[in-house]
């Protein structure tokens, strides 16, 4: 039953809040993170030198566990931060954030880098670009 409104059967486009977007990028990144670690299992060798105690050139020390849980903490943790933090701490973290894990994201380039390492990377950059871009952008007051 109408009762005299117009109803309107066009999506309306609505344009999500700037800490969105920041908190999506962010979990969309560590999305293709952890898929990358869990294919790097499949990959020939990789359980075999874990069972071994390296990871790469390193040893698995509780120091080298220590440091690759700091290095996805961050971005973990941004994903809150994204939608906790007032607006001018907000746009600095996530634009220093971001692009302090672009050098270490290339870095886990280094050595044997499979195709869907190269691919996977790639667009983790372009994910903390955007970043980047939508937290420079941050309309200032």
């Amino acid at each position: 039953m109408n009762s005299g409104k117009i109803i309107n059967s066009e999506l309306e486009d609505i344009k999500p809040d700037l800490k969105l977007k920041l908190a999506s990028l962010w979990a969309s990144l560590m999305f293709i993170i952890i898929y990358l670690d869990y294919f790097h299992l499949y990959m020939p060798g990789s359980l075999k030198d874990m069972i071994a105690g390296r990871v790469f050139i390193f040893d698995i020390t509780q120091g080298f566990l220590l440091a690759a849980l700091a290095m996805v903490i961050t971005p973990t943790l941004m994903i809150f931060l994204s939608v906790a933090l007032p607006a001018k701490v907000n746009r600095w973290a996530n634009i220093v954030t971001a692009g302090i894990n672009i050098p270490l994201i290339l870095f886990n380039l280094a050595g044997e880098a499979w195709i869907h390492m190269v691919l996977g990377a790639v667009i983790q950059v372009i994910l903390l670009c955007l970043i980047i871009r939508y937290a420079w952008k941050w309309p200032c007051i």
